[in-house]
């Protein structure tokens, strides 16, 4: 495990929190709070999604997890887009967490590749 990937628990968790900080952001409209909603589940739950994988019991059931992850985080750059396309709020606060986003999908796309080409092709997690 690298550097990164220790971080992992306490990253997905910080992104969740600045999910629901801009969710709280959000102007009241219907609009903004059904594009907030969306974020919202899809943001918070890669935290928990990375949790459920990081106490795998195979390799299998880590690598499904951390797909589910990767689809969480790929489904909250869509509503983020959204979001900033439709300026419920500033580009300048918004652009830092679609950053984040893209940085998370491409760590989680290279565990996942990692862990497939990974020499032990057993079942269990190292």
């Amino acid at each position: 495990m690298n550097k990164n990937d220790k971080d992992l628990p306490e990253r997905t968790y910080q992104y969740g929190r600045r999910i629901i900080a801009l969710f709280e952001a959000l102007p009241e409209g219907k609009v903004a709070q059904v594009l907030g909603m969306q974020v919202l589940r899809s943001g918070t739950s890669v935290g928990a999604n990375y949790s459920e994988a990081d106490f795998g019991r195979t390799k299998p059931e880590f690598i499904a997890k951390m797909g589910d992850c990767l689809r969480e985080l790929a489904e909250s750059n869509f509503w983020l887009r959204n979001i900033q396309d439709s300026k419920l709020v500033k580009s300048a606060r918004i652009q830092p967490l679609r950053d984040e986003t893209e940085e998370l999908i491409r760590i989680f796309i290279t565990i996942i590749k990692k862990t497939k080409n990974d020499k032990n092709n057993g079942d269990e997690t190292e």
